[in-house]
């Protein structure tokens, strides 16, 4: 009976992917004038498809001189709109040509689908009128973020509150930090907020309150260590920034070795976000295998979506000094049957110096055999060789990492696991 429902579901399958392949393959015979056009043209030039017309109520302006004058075309099938229904992330891939420099290639996203970005649109004009359709730039002078104007001095905390994971916590320092990293104004450096332009203004609160991802590539740059993609520029809802590389889940089944050092560099980013000179700690939020990507030539592990991630002020913490703030805190597992799960509290992030989120979100989602993703699981590090295996020490340290059994065991445990890692890496080296 149940290889009777087997066979039966097989065939089910196969020909649901015969009527998808037939279907694509109509629309490719009927569409075929405007297919070529499309091949032919360069959208990216086009303000448009940039959605220009939306600014201030966008992500910058800093790049439109290079998308308007055609040094980005996306990449092969990128120019088809045919397969947009694909891409529910709206990221693409582009080659930006320097007459000195050559081509390369960089990546392209519009920070959100389709429908997310309509939701934007839709939170602004509430805002403004109490209706979910309107005038958006019209709309956009009787918000918060206009009212935020050239009197303003400084961009505080109860300004932003409860806007982005960001600023869940905002500290005085961190804000300023944005202001005066901000990239999408020609007069950068300044943490007065006052110094920018009106149209900038706004459009550095918009992207604060609805995806601060480009913020957090300008404020914590690759260029300075920061273990993020590097921010290039903006123009209307698409940002681009540097092409890393291949995506984690893509060296699932690489060769031990190579595991292994891709293990020890994530550990490593745990640590380096959590405890670093500057004293603020980089929570991440949303921890998956498509969050990272590798450098083919360097191997360097970097994040390629920041769009989850808090950022606490350990410097005010200690100042403020809030109830338990010295107490260590403990990320509890969070044992689920989803992908990527992962259990945490803003607000015990945003008031205790000492937490293990990091260290917790890399072990349980990426490297132990909790880890799930796309049907399969062990983690970035599973079947190790035999000696390792049958050693134990490996797996003991990832359990406690992920699920500590000990008081306090995870902080102890993701310490002597970047230990490890790193002389298993030297080894093999």
């Amino acid at each position: 009976m149940l290889r009777l429902v087997s066979l039966k579901l097989g065939r089910l399958y196969r020909y649901v992917k015969l009527a998808v392949l037939g279907s694509l393959a109509a629309a490719l015979v009927l569409n075929t004038h405007s297919l070529l056009a499309s091949l032919q043209r360069n959208e990216l030039s086009e303000r448009r498809f940039l959605q220009l017309n939306k600014c201030p109520a966008c992500w910058g302006t800093s790049w439109c001189r290079k998308f308007l004058n055609g040094q980005l075309r996306l990449e092969s099938w990128g120019r088809l709109r045919l397969f947009d229904f694909f891409n529910v992330k709206n990221v693409y891939f582009a080659r930006y040509g320097e007459p000195r420099e050559g081509s390369r290639r960089v990546v392209l996203k519009r920070l959100g689908s389709t429908q997310e970005l309509a939701d934007i649109d839709t939170k602004i004009c509430r805002r403004a009128t109490g209706r979910g359709r309107c005038d958006l730039l019209q709309a956009l002078h009787a918000t918060e973020f206009a009212s935020l104007n050239g009197d303003v001095r400084l961009l505080t905390p109860d300004a932003v509150e409860g806007w982005s994971d960001l600023v869940h916590c905002p500290s005085q320092r961190l804000l300023d930090r944005l202001v005066r990293r901000y990239a999408e104004t020609k007069d950068s450096g300044s943490f007065l907020l006052r110094n920018l332009k009106d149209s900038e203004r706004m459009q550095l609160l918009i992207t604060l309150a609805f995806n601060p991802e480009p913020l957090v590539l300008q404020s914590f740059p690759s260029d300075e260590g920061w273990p993020f993609a590097k921010y290039l520029g903006a123009c209307g809802r698409m940002v681009a920034v540097n092409y890393v590389g291949e995506e984690l889940w893509s060296y699932f089944n690489a060769p031990w070795e190579k595991r292994v050092d891709l293990a020890w560099q994530l550990m490593e980013i745990a640590e380096q976000l959590t405890n670093n000179d500057f004293e603020f700690a980089l929570y991440l939020l949303d921890v998956s295998f498509d969050n990272f990507a590798v450098g083919p030539r360097d191997g360097k592990v970097i994040i390629v979506d920041a769009e989850n991630v808090l950022v606490a002020d350990k410097r005010l913490i200690r100042q403020n000094k809030p109830e338990n703030w010295d107490v260590w805190y403990e990320s509890k597992f969070d044992d689920c049957d989803k992908e990527a799960c992962l259990s945490f509290s803003k607000e015990i992030l945003c008031a205790r110096v000492t937490v293990d989120h990091n260290y917790y979100a890399i072990c349980q989602n990426l490297l132990s055999r909790h880890a799930t993703w796309r049907g399969t699981s062990g983690g970035l590090l599973h079947d190790p060789p035999a000696e390792i295996a049958k050693d134990g020490r490996l797996e003991a340290l990832l359990d406690e990492c992920a699920n500590p059994k000990k008081r306090y065991g995870r902080f102890q445990a993701a310490k002597e696991l970047r230990e490890y890692l790193a002389q298993l890496s030297n080894n093999v080296r």
